[in-house]
């Protein structure tokens, strides 16, 4: 089932300027992939290379969290910080598609608050999202 963007577990990603205006997207996607390699020693020579599989796929993302845009962006952030925290694994789906073999776990977080009135409310922050394949 489709549902906006694509999502993370029960974070959707979206993008509605319908009243009322919601927008939870990502920037700057980037999966990369390994391969685990063994190295067997022989006697006089080289050693000889033996493919041992896949490694795991790591994705990064950037996110603008906005009060403007319809976000809360100190709940958003704190609900991505209790699931690395608890260790919680997710399905990863973009386009309605999903990514990898199996689930994602949240494995680094980097948030940056760009702007706080004058009662503490966090206004507009940036989040920085690692994720591990977990099989």
């Amino acid at each position: 089932m489709k549902i906006g963007l694509g999502a993370l577990g029960d974070v959707v990603f979206i993008s509605s300027f319908k009243t009322p205006i919601k927008v939870r997207t990502f920037q700057n996607f980037q999966r990369d992939s390994t391969a685990r390699w063994g190295s067997n020693d022989i006697h006089l020579q080289k050693p000889r290379s033996q493919f041992l599989g896949p490694g795991l796929d790591t994705i990064s993302f950037n996110m603008t969290l906005d009060a403007r845009l319809g976000m809360n962006p100190r709940k958003e952030m704190e609900k991505l910080l209790d699931y690395q925290r608890d260790g919680k694994v997710m399905l990863l789906q973009i386009g309605g598609k999903p990514l990898g073999q199996g689930k994602w776990k949240i494995t680094d977080l980097s948030q940056t608050w760009e702007s706080v009135d004058r009662e503490g409310n966090l206004l507009k922050a940036s989040l920085s999202v690692t994720l591990e394949e977990y099989v």
